[in-house]
């Protein structure tokens, strides 16, 4: 099968690799896209660190039941041929972390497209457990299955945030995870929120998603953010994670405001400790989700096709994907999220 196989900083190239199949337990799926993310730019470009030569990447994917592997039964759900999306995390469920419905925090957790040895979703074929495929509606466009994961990381930092209708909402950075909070945050019925985003394309498309969008580098934050929300923030969804974010979401937020920082664009960050201390801000981590965070967002896409439209603005074929890495680390594209098609753009979705 063909795979996208990454051999070091700036190094991805189209190959032959030998084809997955289903062990025990485990379900074949023919990929049919899989979304770029940004920690697959970080790890193409060797920043972060968490890719390894002669990895395949890839995890915000969907696809088509290809084949069962021993002991999945007949009736799963996961016939030849069911589209599905791809929950990557896959984790013990046996520890405490496991029984209490933090799978995220799983001590011997392995992520599909993170975790070098698993030949993960770019590429034509891709091997998971039975319980992390979710079936999709047959009406919903395929494509819209790729979505599924940076949604759900949207919609887990809400939870974490505990954000209410009530809430005044501030969500930092406007690419696909602060897109992701846009769009949680609205699931449960937020009106009054506000994006800062410097790229202007991101901005008209924040706009598009029914959001007023700042530039950040034209207005004054602290000024501006409660000007647009009639008030200070009550809730800060970073989902940009920098020492200047989190100055940004300690400046434009009220008293008693809680912080989610859902971001990791630096591992390390300065804080203003007394505006989180002697104002008692509440700072939150948020990291991946729950299994029921990927069911439950999994079957809200289903309803929110019209939404969820503007989010894909960039198609390639596998062919093509090694220069759009490229034009995505470099800046020299505006995309927002691009799909890769193994099989080509003429593939089903």
């Amino acid at each position: 099968m063909k795979a996208l196989v990454y051999h070091g900083p700036w190094d991805l190239t189209v190959e032959s690799v030998p084809d997955v199949r289903p062990g025990p337990g485990e379900v074949l799926v023919r990929v049919v896209a899989t979304g770029i993310c940004g920690s697959d730019i970080h790890g193409f470009t060797g920043e972060n660190g968490r890719r390894r030569p002669g990895q395949v990447m890839g995890h915000e994917t969907v696809g088509r039941v290809e084949a069962l592997g021993p002991g999945v039964p007949p009736d799963s759900g996961l016939a030849p041929g069911t589209p599905v999306t791809v929950n990557p995390l896959m984790t013990c469920k046996k520890c405490t972390a496991c029984t209490r419905g933090r799978e995220q925090s799983c001590p011997r957790r392995r992520i599909i497209g993170v975790t070098p040895d698993i030949v993960s979703a770019f590429a034509e074929l891709l091997v998971a457990p039975v319980e992390n495929l979710v079936p999709l509606p047959e009406d919903l466009p395929l494509e819209h299955g790729a979505l599924v994961e940076p949604l759900t990381v949207g919609h887990h930092a809400v939870r974490r945030g505990a954000v209410t209708s009530a809430d005044r909402v501030l969500v930092i950075g406007g690419g696909p995870i602060g897109q992701a909070c846009l769009l949680a945050a609205r699931r449960v019925g937020v009106e009054q929120v506000v994006v800062t985003e410097p790229n202007v394309d991101r901005r008209e498309l924040l706009t598009r998603l029914g959001a007023p969008a700042l530039d950040p580098s034209a207005v004054t934050v602290v000024d501006a953010v409660p000007e647009s929300l009639g008030g200070p923030a009550t809730v800060v969804l970073d989902a940009v994670g920098s020492s200047t974010s989190l100055r940004d979401a300690l400046t434009c937020s009220t008293f008693g405001a809680t912080v989610v920082l859902v971001g990791m664009g630096s591992p390390e960050v300065h804080l203003p400790a007394y505006a989180i201390s002697t104002e008692e801000r509440s700072l939150v981590g948020s990291f991946c989700y729950t299994g029921g965070d990927f069911r439950e967002t999994a079957s809200w896409v289903g309803t929110a096709m019209s939404d969820l439209a503007p989010l894909i603005d960039g198609r390639v074929g596998m062919a093509d994907a090694p220069g759009i890495f490229y034009e995505l680390a470099k800046g020299e594209s505006s995309a927002s999220k691009v799909l890769v098609y193994p099989a080509g753009l003429g593939g089903d979705g």
